[in-house]
């Protein structure tokens, strides 16, 4: 039997490119090869994409060096169900001409983006126009996944619980920041969190106490996104994080874990440099697991977080981050990951499942949400054509006979 031609997908224009080579090399170091055949596809940071076993290894980024033997510049052939990754090479002789070369053809791929480009559905919608199964949430989950704002109108649509905001345009704050900062203080109570609307990682968020600092947030937020969500804050949250994993009908919540930070927030830091070891991504993260809470407060998590995950439509891993007020009992949603710092391999060990037998399950996601697509009826036929003339002075408004 043949082996899965798996392409992991990575790296991309965002501020977490470096977190998601991370959790990309996690994965290809996990991943069967008796069962796969993983290639790497490099996308650099300035949009280029790249293939090569060099890149299986984290210190080929350190610098990252693209004339470096057995690293080459690749393509996706756009064509639907082509599926394949090409090259193109020069050929031998003083007439030859360029050479486009398969290099493989992909069975699936495995999305390990973070951020834009990648997370925000972008890449998603390629793969769809390929006709390429992908192990991760489709455009929509993911671009809504990625936009904090849209993600909390989507969220409160459900009735699911989100907490207070409010929300504002960069242009808003460059015509009046008087203003924005007055209607803040009208509608939520000091602390408020300033998160710029598209970043994750934590990057560009921060915690305001007063009108001087929260000018600075909404300042530093808008150096990162032209539009930032600003959150009513907890005085004693207890931060709690649920994956979920599946597609379709069949979902199932992991263990919950409990993020330790050493501060108001979890920082960049807190999640990729803890203990001096960044190369571990996510899984660095002080945490403890599973979280010590009480079994209503687990089976609540985990049943909200399938809950969501069906709603979104979602597909693969997922991971939901959750903040509870301890004092009120209530239980807020921060955000869904639709492709999690290290795919959350490190939620699901604890539940029994090796990250090997995780990257199987996404694949199998992946197969199946293709086997749907090709049971769906993409063509209508229809005489429209025949009765269409576009020429002389009517154009298509009178153009259009017998319709």
């Amino acid at each position: 039997m043949s082996k899965i031609q798996l392409g992991v997908m990575f790296g991309s224009r965002s501020c977490e490119h470096e977190v998601s080579i991370i959790s990309a090399v996690q994965l290809m170091r996990a991943a069967d090869r008796q069962t796969y055949d993983v290639i790497p596809i490099y996308i650099s940071k300035k949009g280029e994409w790249f293939t090569g076993d060099p890149l299986l290894d984290v210190s080929a980024y350190t610098p990252f060096d693209e004339n470096r033997k057995g690293i080459r510049r690749v393509q996706l052939d756009l064509t639907a169900s082509s599926r394949a990754l090409i090259t193109r090479e020069q050929g031998k002789g003083l007439f030859a001409k360029e050479q486009q070369i398969v290099v493989a053809r992909l069975d699936c791929v495995i999305p390990v983006f973070h951020g834009l480009h990648g997370e925000d559905g972008t890449v998603q919608g390629l793969l769809e126009l390929c006709n390429i199964p992908y192990a991760s949430s489709g455009v929509g989950a993911s671009a809504i996944g990625m936009d904090k704002v849209y993600m909390k109108l989507f969220f409160q649509g459900c009735g699911f619980p989100v907490l207070p905001g409010r929300w504002f345009l960069r242009a808003d704050w460059e015509k009046d920041p008087e203003g924005v900062m007055d209607d803040i203080e009208k509608n939520l109570p000091y602390p408020v969190f300033v998160k710029p609307a598209s970043l994750g990682s934590s990057i560009g968020v921060t915690r305001a106490n007063d009108r001087t600092s929260l000018k600075e947030a909404l300042e530093l937020a808008f150096e990162f996104d032209r539009k930032t969500l600003v959150e009513k804050g907890l005085c004693e949250p207890l931060e709690l994080n649920c994956s979920v994993l599946g597609y379709d009908g069949e979902a199932k919540a992991s263990e919950i874990e409990m993020p330790i930070s050493g501060g108001d927030l979890l920082t960049f830091m807190d999640k990729y440099g803890s203990g001096g070891n960044s190369t571990k991504g996510m899984a660095s993260l002080k945490r403890v697991l599973p979280a010590p809470i009480e079994p209503e407060l687990k089976e609540r998590i985990q049943k909200l977080s399938v809950d969501i995950f069906k709603a979104m439509d979602c597909k693969g891993v997922v991971r939901i981050d959750y903040m509870f007020d301890s004092a009120s009992q209530e239980l807020y949603i921060t955000e869904i990951n639709t492709i999690p710092g290290s795919l959350a391999f490190y939620l699901w060990e604890a539940c029994g499942l090796p990250y090997a037998r995780l990257i199987d399950r996404m694949v199998e996601c992946a197969m199946k949400a293709e086997q749907d697509k090709e049971e769906n009826n993409y063509a209508y036929t229809s005489d429209i054509l025949k009765n269409i003339s576009l020429g002389g002075k009517t154009g298509m408004k009178n153009g259009l006979k017998n319709a």
